[in-house]
């Protein structure tokens, strides 16, 4: 029987998520902020202490492993397991404080550092999942760090047991933590000749039996507005301000629908993010998002039909249109290879949980790492309210996220 203990998961965590790793969208060097570099070199150190001697980390903060195999099986695919060591720039990740409530009871809990934050059952019913066992939070400051750092430790948890227990038959493991996930730039300099994996699963999920094997796919998209430009106090009839224009293409869009506020389960959007510039030239920025590449095609030709019927009545402005492809629905490639996706359901089966498949509005590593060469689904971990000061975490979530771990890598093994 494969068991991971909650309480070892929870000191892991705790030790993790006392470690200020915010990645910054601003910045244009790798990895974005070099603190996340500390958790990093952490983790390098345990894993070498571990036994696994090929354990390094790269400039940009990278954590590459390998547990080797075990079997006499020589045709066993390598594979890799992920996650990414940031936190997200929605909300502190400095002096984080993490509380282990022991023993939840099911009453609401006032965060020590801001009497205002309250994590209430009424707000989060996941919680009814955790009475009698262990619940983690923060301290009401900050976020908690559960996005990611829950499923690091369950990863590293997972190669502890895999050290500790070489009964238990394998292929080759190897072990990836990404920094800058949360900015959009985890694979952005990953070496996937390095790391050397057929396979692969992210650990980045939230309840617990939770797989994902189906993602957005998403671009960007810019529009430019060029005005026209004259000295203000001779510009009647002649000056088309630009950020007029900008504000009258976006009183155009829809208001109850194709936007993030309006859209669910399988509704795709167009979400304006950014507007910049003076009354001679200014940008909006838009992510664009759908399940399909038709549906995207859509999204960006109605966009762009908004756009001009609205400028048109700007005489002498005119707009530019750039659309960039930011990542791609995983799901077209693990179609591919089903196996992948089964031998995630039956671990998860085979750690007594309850198989739960849900699509996720957004993206992961995975998706990327999915079009790199690497097939990689989404596996839970059990984080709850992320990227919020009422974050929390069940450490029996934690600890069961473990334990596919090893159920997805003996399995691997069985079926070669």
């Amino acid at each position: 029987m494969i068991q991971i203990s909650p309480d070892n998961i929870a000191d892991r965590f705790m030790r993790y998520v006392r470690i200020d790793t915010q990645s910054d969208p601003t910045s244009t060097a790798h990895p974005t902020t070099e603190k996340q570099k500390d958790l990093s070199k952490l983790l390098h150190r345990e894993l070498f202490a571990m036994g696994i001697t090929d354990a390094t980390t790269d400039e940009y903060g990278y954590v590459y492993a390998t547990i080797p195999s075990n079997s006499d099986k020589k045709n066993i695919p390598a594979i890799c397991f992920c996650a990414h060591v940031d936190t997200a720039p929605d909300c502190s990740g400095t002096n984080v404080k993490p509380t282990l409530h022991r023993y939840y009871d099911g009453s609401d809990i006032v965060l020590p550092d801001d009497a205002t934050q309250v994590l209430r059952m009424s707000d989060s019913p996941y919680l009814k999942n955790h009475i009698n066992s262990g619940i983690i939070t923060a301290s009401g400051t900050t976020l908690l760090g559960a996005d990611d750092k829950s499923g690091v430790a369950a990863i590293m948890e997972a190669a502890l047991f895999f050290i500790q227990n070489p009964a238990v038959k394998h292929g080759d493991i190897k072990i990836l933590f990404t920094p800058d996930e949360e900015v959009g730039k985890g694979t952005a300099k990953v070496d996937m000749q390095k790391l050397g994996a057929q396979f692969g699963y992210t650990l980045d999920g939230d309840d617990a039996g939770i797989y994902n094997d189906e993602t957005f796919s998403a671009d960007g998209a810019v529009i430019t507005i060029n005005g026209v430009i004259t000295h203000p106090g001779y510009a009647k009839d002649k000056m088309v301000n630009a950020l007029k224009v900008a504000g009258a293409i976006l009183d155009a869009l829809p208001k109850n629908e194709w936007s993030p506020e309006t859209t669910e389960k399988r509704e795709g959007f167009v979400h304006p993010v950014a507007v910049n510039g003076i009354a001679e030239k200014a940008t909006i920025q838009f992510i664009v998002r759908d399940f399909t590449a038709t549906g995207l095609q859509n999204h960006h030709a109605r966009l762009k039909k908004i756009a001009g019927e609205t400028v048109a009545q700007f005489p002498g402005a005119s707009i530019e249109y750039q659309a960039q492809e930011q990542y791609r629905n995983m799901k077209e490639v693990l179609d591919k290879y089903p196996q992948v996706v089964a031998y995630a359901e039956e671990a998860i089966q085979r750690a007594g949980l309850t198989i739960k498949k849900e699509i996720i509005r957004g993206g992961t590593d995975g998706s990327r790492f999915s079009y790199m060469g690497m097939p990689c689904p989404n596996i839970f971990t059990g984080m709850q309210n992320i990227h919020s000061k009422l974050e929390w975490i069940g450490t029996k979530d934690m600890a069961k996220a473990a334990e596919t771990i090893v159920h997805v890598a003996m399995i691997w093994e069985e079926r070669s």
